[in-house]
């Protein structure tokens, strides 16, 4: 019996069918899909620039410019999200800078110009965010309470090689605030200065707890740090009193422990002496 032309047919074409098929699918899985949601991430000028989405079956390209140079590729075919400009940024804080990200095929190769998305300008001396402070020291001296920032070192460096430190970068923008209270008190008083130190006559007699700031006037956002970690001015006290507590229990043990063990010496000393005399003394005579 003949066997139908129509099924024949599609029998015949079912492989080259699903060739094609598989032509054109295999593309969509690469497909060039333009970045977005471009976001720069910069605390004390460590700059990072963050996109999406997580790329399939191709590569990202990040370059960077600051208007007056050409773009330069700095991340180059990069599975990643993110790409760390702070070396490039860094070079000179008050630029402003230009940066795109472009999606290309593996091998970098593509007719035309690929995707290609723009990030928002980036002034690092504006636009930086400024990392929480740390208190270098403090003292308190009856109601004389001094405090000293920690000069936070930064990633822009000199012409030497040697890094500067917020203060070198922002100088006189550069303020801190003090925030102190009693420790057994709710109410908090500030008060800044241009300086890394802070000189405080306090109302009253006893310990107080404080954090510190970092704050930038002219900005009009991001002028503010977080908040330090607290610190307490009898943390030194209790720790020095804990010290001699400790001390002072470790020197009477021992002081017992040679005092026993030297009667006791005396006495097992005693003994064997009193013991040899008996055995060197001649017997009575009855």
């Amino acid at each position: 019996m003949a066997i139908p032309v129509l099924p024949r047919l599609l029998a015949a074409l079912a492989p080259t069918f699903l060739g094609c098929l598989l032509v054109q699918v295999a593309p969509a899985a690469g497909t060039l899909q333009k970045a977005f949601n471009l976001t720069w991430k910069s605390t004390n000028f460590k700059t990072i620039l963050e996109w999406e989405p997580k790329p399939i079956g191709y590569v990202y390209i990040v370059e960077i410019t600051s208007g007056s140079r050409d773009w330069k590729s700095k991340c180059f075919l990069i599975q990643d999200t993110e790409c760390d400009l702070t070396d490039e940024i860094m070079q000179d804080v008050h630029l402003v800078y230009h940066a795109r990200v472009l999606s290309v095929p593996p091998n970098n190769t593509y007719f035309g110009d690929p995707p290609l998305a723009n990030a928002p300008e980036f002034l690092p001396y504006r636009d930086t965010k400024l990392g929480q402070p740390a208190i270098q020291h403090f003292k308190q001296v009856g109601r004389n309470l001094s405090v000293t920032v920690e000069d936070t070192p930064t990633l822009v460096r000199r012409p030497n090689g040697t890094f500067l430190t917020l203060r070198d970068v922002f100088g006189k923008d550069l303020s801190y605030g003090l925030s102190y209270r009693k420790e057994t008190s709710t109410g908090i008083k500030p008060i800044y200065t241009d300086t890394n130190d802070f000189f405080v006559q306090t109302e009253h007699d006893g310990s107080y707890c404080f954090t510190v700031h970092a704050l930038i006037r002219s900005r009009k956002d991001n002028q503010k740090s977080p908040e330090s970690s607290t610190e307490c001015t009898d943390q030194w006290e209790s720790i020095m009193g804990e010290t001699l507590i400790i001390v002072g229990s470790v020197v009477f043990v021992v002081t017992i422990f040679i005092i026993l063990l030297s009667i006791y010496l005396c006495k097992h000393r005693n003994g064997r002496a009193g013991q040899k005399r008996k055995e060197n003394s001649p017997l009575r005579s009855v």
